[in-house]
């Protein structure tokens, strides 16, 4: 078949390897004149196999009341950018703030991202792939003992998917990443996940291109996407900057840009823009960088090890489509590499970026057949596009092939927001 993937991110390419790889005659259509060049562009760099959570918990009302009192909150509302369907869409996020929600999700989302931890690590035995690839896991650090008493509720939902993770003290902390031990006074343990890893996605996602490339995919960049042209119960092309595009299948991975692609078509896809930053410094000092990955679980900012970089990744912003970069919103990332690494990198020359997170209100992505016969999605990662993408990849081709898929796609695709 020709199949058109709309989306060069991430999502898209790995989409666009394992359909190539299946014998498919793919082309994957991209705005930018580069692959990865938005949201996959300066991601935290988590590979969160285990890390990995819904937004929509229990308690998270109560925490957003306080966290709106903070000064350095994790999570902000732009007033400027509130609007009827940013109101909506936090409604439904809130909905899934149950007990029972909580488990149904976090199960779908651990089932993907599980999956493409085995995918990835297939990919890249294969792959001459470089991409500042680290798997030595990631810490949980907790600066307040109480918070650290309260994971019980977590540790035994990990428990029950098969997550391994290890429950450490300061002394494990340090072992595991040394440079803490200049700052052994700010935190009183760690919630370790000894299987998550690290990458650069904008790396991995521009190598795998040139992959794709070498197998025949057809890349048409600087090319945007404007509608789906629908006949009867298929999409009869693309319409672009650039005209129309015919296949015999397409798939939408365009992230935080798919519902307003597929809402035309009949399906109203509660996908919002969750805005995220991230600060990127060369390292000065190797001895008091990180390892891996440490999340400051009090400010939700994540610090990650590349080669010769630290990725300093946090603050989410409900702000709508704006991407402006609002240099307050510097401020918790600063704070957390200055506290936690001092000496590591060199502030000065850092790279200060911002992206959207395609973020659903149960966190699970859109993965898998529309009720329109030729048409698939592969969206709604959330923060976790980069973890979940060589599984969500390669289950949307078994799909698409009519396969036997590897996991379980039950609760997965547009059907559950379909009526």
């Amino acid at each position: 078949m020709k199949i058109v993937v709309l989306g060069g991110g991430v999502a898209g390419v790995s989409t666009a390897w394992y359909l190539a790889r299946s014998g498919h005659e793919v082309s994957v259509i991209e705005r930018r004149s580069e692959v990865a060049d938005e949201t996959s562009y300066g991601n935290a760099g988590m590979l969160s196999y285990g890390y990995t959570s819904p937004w929509a918990a229990p308690g998270v009302p109560f925490k957003a009341i306080k966290w709106a009192m903070q000064d350095m909150a994790p999570i902000l509302i732009s007033s400027s950018s509130f609007n009827l369907r940013t109101a909506r869409w936090m409604t439904k996020m809130l909905g899934q703030c149950t007990e029972q929600a909580y488990r149904i999700n976090k199960e779908r989302m651990l089932r993907i991202s599980q999956y493409s931890r085995t995918c990835l690590n297939e990919l890249i035995r294969e792959l001459p792939l470089a991409f500042d690839h680290r798997a030595k896991g990631t810490i949980e650090l907790f600066r307040d003992q109480a918070k650290m008493d309260a994971i019980g509720a977590d540790l035994e939902s990990l428990k029950q998917c098969g997550v391994r993770h290890e429950v450490i003290g300061p002394a494990d902390c340090i072992q595991h990443e040394p440079a803490l031990a200049n700052v052994r006074e700010k935190f009183v343990g760690g919630l370790r996940f000894p299987e998550d890893e690290t990458g650069d996605c904008n790396r991995f996602t521009a190598a795998l291109a040139e992959q794709c490339r070498a197998i025949g995919v057809e890349f048409v960049l600087d090319t945007t996407v404007e509608r789906l042209n629908r006949d009867s119960n298929r999409i009869a092309s693309v319409h672009t900057s650039r005209g129309e595009v015919t296949a015999d299948a397409f798939v939408v991975a365009l992230g935080s840009y798919s519902s307003a692609l597929l809402n035309p078509v009949g399906f109203d896809l509660p996908i919002y823009p969750i805005k995220g930053y991230s600060l990127t410094l060369p390292i000065v000092d190797p001895a008091r960088a990180p390892q891996s990955t440490v999340m400051d679980e009090s400010f939700k900012v994540a610090v990650t090890r590349f080669d010769d970089r630290i990725r300093v990744g946090g603050t989410a912003e409900i702000a709508g489509f704006d991407l402006s970069l609002d240099q307050k919103r510097r401020k918790p990332t600063e704070f957390v590499i200055q506290d936690l690494f001092p000496g590591a990198g060199d502030l000065s020359k850092a790279e200060f970026w911002c992206g959207l997170r395609p973020m659903t209100p149960d966190s699970v992505p859109v993965v898998g057949t529309t009720p329109i016969t030729n048409l698939f999605t592969n969206t709604g990662h959330g923060t976790l596009g980069w973890t979940m993408s060589q599984g969500s990849a390669r289950l949307l081709c078994d799909v698409v092939n009519g396969r036997q898929t590897d996991i379980d796609t039950d609760g997965l695709s547009i059907h559950r927001y379909v009526n």
